[in-house]
């Protein structure tokens, strides 16, 4: 590719005091001259790259003169090497025919775009295979390399054998097509670069694109198949430099252009494409560098620590509602979507191209099909095309018709048209965006039956969303620091107005049944449709998003059409779409209290039904893995309880009724064994037989009867329970203090992440306590193995026969990475959550065992812990306590409170985690 003019060459490497002060240490020391030199060449490399990261961290988004420099660097000393090897080392003055060496640049080098640590890709041509004197020389001139601490990849061929291989093999090929010359035979050199046009490119123009695309596809699939993931990889990701550099291959092979300025030439970019190209390959080769200086390796996964380092070296700034780190990232995000258009404008117009050639040559040569025209549009070959140079902005209308249709018809939108569209996306202004026609297309368009969120995302890749809602605008390609969410704003919306369609078309019945059927119930479709789109409007703008967006969503909705009505439960939903998530997950179910303050939130049917699809969209939405069976089930309890008090105007039964049904359904499901009920029902109160699901009940109660006949004092039970994607872990002991703690304990110190906990005790003084189990990849433990490790680390930690706090300090985090965020502890006491218990819940950094070292201090404060609930967002846990005092009253507000505060805060705290690991 181009690469610009380097300036002041010689403070980079001055190759000609290199070379004399090279040839006196050859006439010095003579055969032993090597040492010397390579120490001489040694600290020319590093003054070199001394000075070419004093240059970066002048001009931090110099991409090009940084990547061209460090290339340059390479070519200087790999033209010395060869000359001292040649005429100190193995000199040959009458050299015959097969004793040619050309030296070539392949890969990165080839192309002049290395990063400080990139890998030095030599291609050596020889005249002949088996020439004592290439292999000597080439030899020779690797050592040197390697002993410079250079990571070299070689290869030694002839031309023969090199053209050979490239027609056998796509890399090698790839290799050879940017390769560039350094140093040797030019004649060589120029005639294998005759050869590789004539012998490899004439003819394989088609498959070469074929190879390339699949290749490139295979690639995106291994690095999350999104240019929206959060920590991206700055060379292979979607959106990265392979995708630029994969435009400048196809170029190269199909047109033979020499440089990407070329491509411009050749009509397969505008002049304004290639400069957002240069521009996008500009940032993402100075942000490479910049990985690559702070980590001293080839680094090229933008992970969360080096995020916020880049960002700095970048000279990003914090703004109002959103940090220097977010800000870099959503300029990063930004120049991946550029490439992403520019990559489907340019492959479309090659495809064109290629079946215009096949045309011409083919049997219908001259013949050309007439398209069909839809509302003044031409369609051909399932693609939609605008028909005329002018037509957007003859009337800016259509450039939401445009999308509209294509959803409608199920068309793609030809190349030269999404580039139009682009082009023209400004045309957009104050009036379009009030016209009643453009807004009823686009709620059209958004609510679409084939696949709307395909054709948003072109919407959106043209600008054209972002013009038409500025408010989505504002979160186009904007992260969240976080370790929760895996895609930008944009892409996280698009992403749940994608499976919104997909639910509704009941393409997702088994994950989502309960959202499935209530799609087809609610009274308006448009609100789940635009309330998916409103719900993170307003993130990064400082100030709550949800309380933002309902403003957001108060003033978007009557513009779209929607009635009052709609647009009050719009707002309501935005306001509220954290609700559900947030009480089904933190909060007791089964405690009426809860069901009674959601559905006072809640306040109709209509709203719950809406509330919990979006809530389902919402948290598939974040990324792979975040919903799961246990979430499902949660929402299902809460949906299904706060349905029955809305629907009958209170619960169905009392206490004493549902303590009844309880029993009696638990009965049912112990058929021969049912007489358990009778005999040990009543050792548990009624707090046991509403909190347990009547399953659950019906194991513990087999259990716990197996463990009074054989006077065990200690019985841990454990089994894969399907039902929640979880592992179920009961434990049945004598009751003491501080049990629960060490059985979290125990749990941790097997592997295991505590997800929800009951803790009960029996009216003769027995603990019962069900835990809920995942491993660190939220997995259930299910093969025997595991299991057993989870029962003998329940036993050491309740026998002690372990140390429990330094060990579980050891444990690794399934995720270090989250030493990248600041999460400060947060402690919140609500005595309103719950008519029996005070509610604790802490807010704090993930870390080895925290569980365990918060229910460690409860126990200290001599509090009894009823039932825990424990819920991750990436770096981030938020673990719920129901608690009571020894006599089983609330905890008052006073000191009692500050004091536990403090001592929650310092057990959450990274103080407490460096002394736990230094002990």
């Amino acid at each position: 590719m181009t690469t610009p003019a380097i300036p002041n060459q010689r403070k980079i490497f001055d190759r000609r005091e290199i070379a004399s002060r090279i040839e006196a240490l050859a006439q010095e020391h003579g055969d032993k001259s090597r040492q010397s030199v390579v120490d001489l060449l040694k600290q020319a490399l590093e003054g070199g790259r001394r000075e070419l990261e004093s240059r970066l961290e002048a001009q931090p988004s110099a991409g090009h003169a940084i990547a061209g420099g460090y290339s340059f660097l390479i070519d200087q000393l790999v033209r010395v090497i060869h000359e001292y090897v040649t005429q100190h080392t193995y000199p040959a003055p009458n050299r015959s025919a097969g004793e040619r060496l050309a030296i070539m640049a392949v890969g990165g080098y080839g192309r002049s775009e290395m990063a400080p640590h990139s890998d030095v890709d030599i291609a050596f041509l020889v005249g002949e295979r088996r020439n004592a004197w290439c292999e000597q020389v080439v030899e020779a001139m690797l050592y040197i390399l390697w002993d410079l601490g250079l990571k070299v990849g070689h290869s030694t061929r002839t031309i023969d054998e090199a053209i050979r291989l490239a027609k056998e093999d796509l890399t090698i090929r790839t290799a050879l097509l940017e390769g560039r010359y350094v140093w040797g035979d030019r004649d060589l050199y120029a005639e294998g670069g005759r050869r590789y046009t004539s012998d490899v490119v004439r003819g394989n123009e088609r498959a070469f694109l074929a190879q390339k695309l699949d290749e490139r596809n295979a690639r995106h699939k291994r690095m999350g198949d999104s240019r929206y993931v959060v920590e991206p990889n700055v060379k292979d990701g979607k959106g990265g430099l392979r995708d630029l550099q994969t435009l400048y291959w196809i170029g190269k092979f199909i047109h033979r252009v020499s440089s990407a300025s070329e491509l411009v030439d050749v009509g397969l970019m505008t002049r304004n494409e290639y400069r957002s190209f240069r521009r996008a390959e500009r940032f993402l080769l100075a942000v490479r560098s910049h990985m690559h200086i702070i980590t001293g390796r080839a680094e090229d996964r933008l992970t969360f620590d080096l995020q916020r380092q880049v960002a700095t070296r970048m000279n990003f700034a914090d703004r109002p509602g959103q940090r220097a780190v977010e800000r870099f990232m959503q300029f990063y995000f930004l120049q991946a979507k550029r490439v992403g258009s520019l990559t489907g404008v340019f492959l479309a117009h090659i495809e064109d191209d290629l079946a215009q050639r096949s045309a011409r040559r083919g049997f219908f040569a001259g013949f050309k099909p007439k398209p069909r025209m839809v509302k003044g549009y031409r369609v051909f070959g399932g693609r939609i095309a605008a028909p005329s140079d002018d037509w957007f902005a003859k009337d800016p209308v259509r450039l939401i018709e445009l999308f509209q249709l294509a959803e409608a018809e199920q068309l793609e939108i030809h190349p030269e048209t999404m580039r139009q569209a682009g082009r023209d996306a400004k045309l957009i202004d104050a009036a379009i965006r009030e016209d009643a026609r453009a807004n009823a297309l686009f709620l059209d368009l958004l609510c679409g039956r084939n696949d709307p969120e395909m054709v948003l995302r072109w919407m959106n890749e043209t600008g054209v969303f972002g013009r038409f809602v500025p408010d989505f605008g504002k979160v186009n390609a904007q992260m969240q620091f976080d370790m929760y969410h895996h895609y930008t704003v944009d892409e996280h919306t698009i992403r749940a107005i994608g499976l919104l369609n997909q639910i509704e078309k009941g393409e997702l019945k088994q994950d989502h049944p309960r959202a499935t059927r209530l799609i087809h119930k609610v009274n308006s479709r448009r609100v789940a449709y635009v309330a998916a789109l409103l719900h993170d409007i307003a993130k990064g703008r400082g100030g709550d998003h949800s309380e933002l967006g309902a403003e957001i969503a108060e003033e978007l909705c009557p513009r779209f059409g929607l009635s009052d009505g709609e647009t009050e439960l719009v707002a309501w939903l935005v306001l509220n779409h954290l609700l559900m998530s947030h009480t089904a997950q933190k909060r007791d179910l089964t405690d009426p209290k809860t069901i009674e303050d959601y559905v006072g939130q809640v306040q109709s049917i209509e709203r719950l039904r809406h509330l919990a699809i979006l809530t389902a969209v919402d948290i598939r939405a974040v990324g792979p893995g975040t919903w799961n069976s246990w979430k499902g089930q949660l929402l299902g309890e809460l949906y299904d309880a706060s349905a029955e008090r809305l629907r009958l105007g209170h619960m169905r039964h009392g206490r004493k009724e549902k303590v009844a049904a309880r029993k009696a359904e638990v009965a049912r499901l112990l058929g021969d064994k049912a007489a358990l009920v009778e005999e040990h029902g009543n050792s548990f109160g009624d707090a046991y037989w509403i909190a347990e699901p009547v399953d659950i009940a019906a194991l513990n109660l087999v259990h716990y009867d197996a463990a009074r006949k054989m006077q065990h004092e200690l019985s841990v039970h454990c089994e894969y329970y399907e039902a929640r994607g979880a592992t179920l872990v009961t434990v049945i002991a004598a009751d003491h203090p501080g049990l629960f703690y060490r059985i979290a304990g125990g749990i941790h110190l097997a592997g295991g992440n505590i997800i929800d906990a009951r803790i009960h005790t029996s009216r003769t003084g027995w603990a019962m306590d069900n835990f809920l189990v995942q491993d660190p990849h939220c997995a259930p433990f299910r093969e025997e193995q595991q299991l057993e490790r989870l029962k003998k680390s329940i036993a050491d930690a309740l026998a002690n026969r372990i140390d429990l706090m330094p060990k579980l300090a050891q444990r690794p985090l399934p995720h270090s990475r989250s030493k990248a965020f600041d999460v400060s502890p947060r402690v919140l006491f609500d005595n309103k959550a719950s008519n029996r218990f005070t509610v604790i819940e802490v807010n704090a950094r993930d870390r080895p065992a925290l569980l365990n070292r918060l229910a460690r201090v409860l126990f200290e404060q001599r509090l009894v812990v009823h039932s825990a609930h424990v819920t991750n967002y990436g770096e981030r846990a938020a673990d719920t306590f129901y608690v009571t005092d020894l006599t089983g009253d609330k905890l008052a507000e006073g000191e009692r409170q500050n004091r536990l505060e403090a001592r929650l805060v310092e057990a959450a705290g990274d103080a407490m985690q460096a002394r736990l690991e230094e002990a």
